[in-house]
């Protein structure tokens, strides 16, 4: 075989397996958010930080978030849940959510900041800021 050949189906096999690690380290499990924080390279903004403990105290404080087979994203705020559907971009480092029939019109974009077993972490655009939401694996 070709050694350029050889390297593009190594690389192509390492890329898969990646985005499969990834999608399995999200799916099936229900992610409670649990703290808002302001990104560490943020300057310091008062109305931001104001933002990140609102946020956590109210519209975030019952927040879960679901990824399940064949790419349905469910978001359930406040016991209210809606649904989606969700691709991983840039090397399994950017999730975007679509509505649930795929349409991008209304596409979020979010980037993972951390990702175990056990913790999963992104950054979330605002309508003025961004945020990290801090998410565990909820046992229920």
């Amino acid at each position: 075989m070709n050694p350029y050949r050889l390297l593009l189906a190594t690389c192509a096999t390492l890329l898969l397996t990646a985005c499969n690690h990834t999608d399995e380290m999200l799916q099936h499990k229900k992610w409670r958010v649990y703290d808002v924080q302001v990104p560490p390279e943020d300057a310091y903004n008062i109305t931001q930080v104001n933002q990140a403990k609102e946020f956590k105290s109210g519209y975030y404080s019952n927040a879960y978030y679901q990824f399940l087979d064949n790419h349905l994203f469910i978001a359930t705020i406040n016991n209210k849940p809606d649904s989606g559907r969700y691709t991983l971009l840039s090397g399994d480092k950017v999730i975007s959510i679509t509505a649930s029939n795929g349409s991008r019109k209304s596409e979020h974009l979010v980037t993972i900041t951390r990702l175990d077993a056990d913790h999963f972490d992104m950054k979330v655009q605002s309508e003025d800021f961004q945020f990290i939401l801090l998410t565990k694996k909820s046992d229920h």
